[in-house]
């Protein structure tokens, strides 16, 4: 199973579209990491910026979308999406020849490593977003990724996205870090 990870969209419907032609026909479902239509008051309009264009493109893929709330997502937010994006963190459980894998899902404001890695089984996997900075490391038997930003980047890579790729029949997981044209920028396989 493969899913597209997003993060941080902002309203950017240009950067939005250019990470579906990208990605939409690879994979399965698409992962929403929060703030999908407002900027922010800490930041600039994204390049882009239509709220109601973005929220048609989501819109239009809703049975596709795991979401969870970002700082920047209201009830007014949700007026405009045709489907629930205001959970403050949501769960995947995989099963894979290994056993379960727990993917947590939140924006990244909330939840700390303290209080994720007593939570969380050794091996789950955490995604967030928020910080508009890529990251991809292991601590403490938890496997943490930011796909960083498609629309308001803060980091060296610029507008990014991520693939969590799960192989179920031997347990293999693979993360990657994409430009939204496709490029790979780097990789993380998850040890079991």
């Amino acid at each position: 199973m493969k899913f597209l990870v997003l993060s941080d969209i902002h309203g950017s419907s240009e950067s939005l579209e250019k990470a579906l032609a990208s990605f939409e026909n690879k994979v399965d479902s698409i992962i929403l990491l929060g703030d999908y239509l407002n900027h922010g008051p800490r930041n600039p309009l994204p390049q882009g910026w239509d709220t109601k264009r973005t929220a048609e493109l989501l819109n239009e893929r809703k049975e596709k979308l795991i979401c969870v709330r970002g700082n920047c997502d209201s009830e007014v937010d949700e007026m405009m999406l045709t489907f629930p994006c205001l959970n403050a963190y949501s769960t995947i459980a995989l099963p894979t020849a290994k056993g379960i894998r727990r993917i947590f899902l939140h924006h990244g404001h909330l939840y700390d490593r303290t209080k994720l890695s007593s939570w969380l089984p050794k091996g789950s996997i955490v995604l967030s977003g928020h910080t508009h900075v890529t990251l991809m490391e292991e601590e403490n038997g938890l496997f943490y990724f930011n796909p960083g930003s498609i629309s308001l980047p803060k980091c060296e890579e610029g507008k990014t996205c991520g693939i969590l790729e799960v192989e179920t029949e031997n347990g293999k997981i693979k993360i990657g870090l994409y430009s939204i044209e496709g490029k790979l920028i780097r990789e993380m396989a998850v040890i079991p």
